[in-house]
């Protein structure tokens, strides 16, 4: 442990006397036990301006999944920027449980209950009130209406699928008229008569951003909120892992609704383009196959 007063840029966002412990780096952040008597927090800092924004649009995110009440997320306990245009975010601590064996039932009946909310953007409209991040990469959310069939489809082909295309790294011209074939085909991936709806999503809800708290009850965290068809955060949860057993019975018991084997696949592309990106094309013939059985 050492004494806040050596941390200058954890001072800023906590005050008072605490002492904090180094709990690691990730790409763009620094992450911190701070305890001061029984309480804990755990806090995050970047000293650059683009980790500042993946942590402002972080709180952001939290504090919108926070209002609705319907599924745990740490409390964001103060948000603050730093000399030099970085920032440092300060979460409660939360300890977590091995999961239950009806662990999955409660989580799935608590998102089909977020999927369920009203769209928190007024007009009703898909997107969010500012961009944020996918992981580490920039995510549009440039809000447009109308919000049924047609805006999803404008929103899902504009802010998602071109706007990763266009990100690509060099040498994937394959994938990208993939992208451009996935594009043309769009409506006929809803002629089953399906109506997206904007809701609020956590956004990147793999099986790394969620856990069970020690009384049982499901918490999500680290989310890329926007209202969007519910089944694109389905969709996320298939790709790197599944659902927790009970999980899908519960959400669809609870008013949620599976999507079908090609949208699954269409909204993990979203997702395998993002990992293109990151990962200097790691995941390029994933991505490349999906796309290929989606145009």
């Amino acid at each position: 442990m050492e004494l806040l007063e050596s941390r200058p840029e954890l001072s800023v966002a906590l005050g008072g006397r605490w002492e904090v412990r180094a709990l690691g780096n990730s790409a763009f952040c620094d992450t911190w036990q701070a305890t001061q008597g029984r309480m804990k927090l755990f806090v995050k800092s970047a000293t650059d301006r683009c980790g500042a924004g993946m942590l402002r649009a972080e709180a952001d995110g939290l504090r919108a999944l926070a209002s609705t009440g319907c599924i745990r997320v740490p409390e964001v306990h103060a948000l603050s920027d730093l000399p030099g245009g970085g920032a440092a975010l300060a979460l409660e601590w939360l300890d977590f449980a091995c999961p239950d064996a009806d662990f999955g039932r409660r989580f799935g009946h608590a998102l089909a209950t977020l999927h369920a909310q009203p769209c928190p953007l007024e007009p009703a409209s898909f997107g969010w009130r500012g961009d944020n991040y996918i992981g580490a990469t920039p995510q549009r959310n440039t809000p447009l209406q109308p919000a049924g069939r047609l805006g999803w489809l404008q929103f899902f082909s504009r802010a998602r699928l071109c706007a990763m295309r266009d990100r690509l790294p060099e040498g994937t011209s394959e994938l990208r008229y993939a992208v451009d074939a996935v594009i043309e085909a769009l409506p006929g991936l809803f002629a089953d008569g399906y109506m997206p709806r904007p809701a609020l999503i956590h956004g990147d809800l793999w099986q790394g951003n969620w856990d069970m708290l020690a009384d049982g009850s499901p918490v999500i965290f680290d989310p890329a909120v926007s209202c969007s068809d519910p089944q694109a955060e389905i969709a996320m949860m298939e790709l790197f892992g599944s659902p927790p057993r009970g999980f899908r019975q519960a959400y669809e018991e609870a008013g949620g609704s599976w999507p079908t084997p090609q949208r699954l696949r269409l909204y993990q592309l979203y997702h395998l383009l993002n990992h293109v990106v990151l990962f200097d094309g790691s995941y390029l013939q994933q991505a490349l196959r999906v796309a290929r059985t989606l145009a």
